[in-house]
């Protein structure tokens, strides 16, 4: 039986002009606010921000059929996207306006499987090193019982 998902989202433009005149905290909690509009990215694979902070970020994904691969199981590609999206956030709330980053490099361990049953699958992400031109941040996610799904590092180039 064949299944349809339908949705819509915001003007990326906005979130891109805003990105570039904020300072990452306050750029995040804004889009995290309503003020601004959700991440395109975020709508398509249902990962959203949940709170951020000074260096850490917390992003959360309920998984649904559609992210499941063959056997039945959420993706690891969308386990991958919820940690990037932790770990790319949570350094960038220690940015400046006007800087930029880019993720070098994402390892990720997956330790079990998410399924329907694990109810809302959370990604904390938190900054360990920041330099001049690099990042370095480590998260985990966790099912709705508190176990570990994944963890997960990155490392991000500053774009100044």
């Amino acid at each position: 039986m064949s299944r349809t998902r339908t949705y819509s989202w915001g003007d990326a433009e906005v979130l891109a002009r805003a990105a570039r005149e904020s300072d990452g905290l306050d750029f995040l909690s804004r889009i995290g606010s309503g003020e601004l509009p959700e991440v395109p990215a975020g709508v398509t694979t249902g990962i959203h921000p949940v709170e951020v902070g000074d260096g850490w970020a917390i992003f959360e994904m309920t998984p649904e059929e559609w992210h499941f691969n063959p056997l039945g199981t959420v993706h690891g590609g969308m386990l991958a996207g919820l940690a990037d999206s932790a770990l790319g956030c949570a350094v960038h709330t220690k940015l400046k306006a006007g800087v930029g980053y880019t993720s070098l490099d994402l390892t990720i361990k997956f330790t079990r499987p998410a399924t329907l049953d694990s109810g809302t699958l959370r990604c904390r992400g938190e900054v360990v090193t920041i330099g001049r031109r690099t990042a370095s941040a480590e998260a985990r996610i966790t099912d709705g019982s508190g176990r570990v799904i994944a963890h997960a590092i990155a490392t991000c180039l500053l774009l100044a």
